[in-house]
């Protein structure tokens, strides 16, 4: 049992609070019988002070809870009053023990003295007390971090299914008008291979959790199929190179993160060029992080710090806000002109292997 689930427990935590808190005040006491050099008979009065403390202060656990909700000031003479009568009888209490054994049925002449020089066992109550709610509300906020926390992490997980679902509409829409064009122009054979191909790239998205990361060699697969859709509309006008290191294969990465930079490549510089071009993917892993590459030889675009200038598009904002949500601020994402022309994007992420299975 972990100390979490102890602390859970409100029941368990009590009892397991009450008794070492009770057994520890024995302790100091018989401690202290040994300084003041008190007969050996002494240790039975010790243990049977603090069990009756123990059993008193029990009762007032169950009236602090019905007076939890109660205004501050009553709460607060709830609280005094209480532990002021508590802490009178159980000093009449540790007395009796103290005369019966201690002194051999020592009786007062006085029935008041039972009740005098009280004040100390009144303080040791208030004491708990305090203990008792300052633990209580320990608790309550342990439970309110915890539901704060459960709370942020569903709208977390909310906003990356959003981001990562937002992409098919948007991919889908680009390929199924790609398909229309093709069946206009009675290019059958290929509408029909197109449509296998989404199949399969579209089969892969729904089989794959928007929140949970995948190796790279993974998506670079789910990337290939992309690909292939989209080289039945460009045929050869459309090259892909690839330079993945071992390492970075096993990688872990938000998952399609690299088709929507594809696909603004594919639009905004192949399909700009009547004899077509080329993207680079490239990744390697340095300094325990993860650097990704994509770069075209389109017409590139204009940029200002990094970042495009003017942009419309859906992919670039989607992927920046997914890596944002997942990494905060420990990522970069930085568009560059690329040489001799076109556009580059660099990604760098914190380098997680995936586990082998």
């Amino acid at each position: 049992m972990n100390w979490q689930s102890l602390v859970d427990n409100r029941q368990r935590f009590f009892w397991v609070l009450q008794i070492a808190g009770w057994i520890g005040y024995a302790l100091v006491n018989y401690i202290g019988s040994k300084v003041f050099e008190m007969r050996d008979i002494y240790v039975f009065v010790i243990v049977l002070n603090a069990y009756a403390g123990c059993l008193m202060t029990v009762p007032l656990r169950y009236m602090y809870r019905k007076a939890w909700n109660a205004s501050p000031w009553i709460l607060m003479l709830v609280v005094f009053s209480a532990s002021y009568v508590t802490g009178t009888l159980w000093a009449v209490v540790q007395k009796f023990n103290l005369w019966e054994i201690y002194r051999h049925g020592y009786r007062p002449n006085e029935w008041f003295y039972y009740f005098q020089q009280g004040l100390d066992s009144v303080y040791i109550i208030l004491c708990w007390s305090g203990l008792y709610f300052g633990i209580k509300y320990y608790q309550l906020l342990q439970s309110e971090r915890q539901k704060a926390l459960k709370a942020t992490t569903m709208a977390h997980e909310a906003q990356l299914k959003m981001l990562r679902y937002q992409l098919n509409p948007h991919f889908l829409f680009n390929t199924l008008n790609a398909i229309s064009t093709l069946i206009l122009v009675k290019e059958n054979k290929d509408a029909n291979l197109m449509v296998s191909k989404l199949s399969d790239f579209l089969r892969y998205t729904l089989n794959t959790d928007p929140i949970k990361k995948v190796p790279l060699e993974q998506e670079l697969h789910a990337l290939m199929l992309y690909l292939e859709i989209e080289r039945v509309r460009f045929d050869e006008r459309l090259q892909v190179n690839v330079d993945i290191s071992e390492q970075a294969k096993t990688a872990l990465v938000p998952s399609l993160i690299l088709q929507p930079i594809i696909e603004n490549a594919i639009k905004y510089a192949i399909a700009q060029l009547n004899e077509g071009g080329v993207i680079d993917i490239k990744a390697q892993v340095f300094a325990n992080e993860l650097l990704l590459e994509v770069g075209d030889n389109g017409p590139g675009t204009e940029l200002k710090n990094g970042q495009l200038v003017n942009s419309q598009g859906v992919g670039i904002a989607n992927t920046q806000d997914r890596l944002k949500t997942l990494y905060e601020n420990n990522y970069s994402f930085v568009l560059s002109h690329n040489t001799p022309s076109g556009l580059k994007v660099n990604l760098r992420v914190p380098f997680e292997k995936a586990i082998e299975k």
